[in-house]
């Protein structure tokens, strides 16, 4: 799905705010990444994380 540059920001946000509050990550954490904005990024890429978005007919 495409997503506009604002749905993204919101998605990858709280999916990293999940991820600082002790959700679990849906992939395996690269060494070196501590960072949940990185990692959020990361799921979103591979189009694993959770939300979606509704989208209303105009």
């Amino acid at each position: 799905m495409d997503y506009t540059k604002f749905e993204k920001a919101r998605i990858i946000g709280a999916r990293a705010l999940q991820l600082a509050y002790g959700a679990p990550p849906l992939i395996k954490v690269p060494k070196g990444i501590t960072n949940p904005l990185d990692l959020a990024e990361m799921e979103f890429e591979k189009d694993l994380i959770p939300i979606m978005v509704i989208k209303k007919e105009k």
